[in-house]
Order: structure tokens, then C-alpha cells, then sequence
């Protein structure tokens, strides 16, 4: 399914604050996503994993690291910003229904959130 992990709701929500069209979203998180699967094994022992599941897992990374994929990927700003927003967005909804929302807001403050699907 397009957009995978995001979730259908998180996409619709960042696709609104960015500007950037609901329909345009999951094919730019896609994008994304082939790359960070290809990285997961880095991400692994590299970053800290917020949380895991059957379906993703959340990192905390260094700011800055966002833009540095954008450049590789070529995707220009407002739509990394999008893409971003939705990994943001879906750390957060996480936090909230496993109780670790302020966790999760503190860790954003000094870091930025990669979410990874596990293709389990």
C-alpha cells in the first residue's frame, strides 16, 4: 500500500500542513522508504530506536539528517518537508497510544524521526 508505515490519516494531515497534495504524499514516502529499507541495518546500530513493532521502527537521528536525504534523493524542500512532517506525526500518534508522547516530543526537540517499515 502506498505510503507504508505511514498511516493513512498521518498522510492526509501532513499533506495539509505542507501544502503538498494528499494524492503526491504516499508516492514521496515510498520514495523514502526504498532508501531507509536499503539503510535499515545502519539505522540499526547507529541511531537510538524509540520504539519497534511488527510493522516499523522509529529512530531518533541527528538534525540536519532530513535534508541531507533530500539532496541525495533530489526531492526539493517542501516536499522533504512533508515527507518529514508525516514521520513526525506518525512518531507522535505512536507515543500516544503507547503512553510516551512526552517522550517522544523531548527526543524531537534535539532530534529528527526516521520511521522505517519492517515488511514483515
Amino acid at each position: 500500500m502506498a505510503g507504508e508505515p505511514i498511516e493513512g490519516q498521518i498522510l492526509l494531515l501532513a499533506a495539509a500542513k505542507s501544502s503538498v497534495t494528499p494524492t503526491q504524499l504516499p508516492d514521496l514516502v515510498d520514495i523514502v522508504q526504498k532508501r531507509l529499507a536499503k539503510e535499515r541495518e545502519r539505522y540499526r546500530r547507529r541511531y537510538e530506536r524509540l520504539y519497534e513493532d511488527d510493522d516499523l521502527e522509529a529512530f531518533a537521528v541527528e538534525t540536519g539528517h532530513w535534508a541531507e536525504l533530500g539532496d541525495e534523493l533530489g526531492i526539493d524542500d517542501r516536499d522533504l518537508s512533508a515527507v518529514e512532517r508525516a514521520h513526525e506525526e506518525q512518531l507522535l500518534r505512536i507515543g500516544r497510544r503507547t503512553d510516551r508522547e512526552d517522550e517522544f516530543e523531548t527526543a524531537l526537540e534535539i532530534r529528527e524521526p526516521v520511521v522505517i517499515g519492517t515488511d514483515r
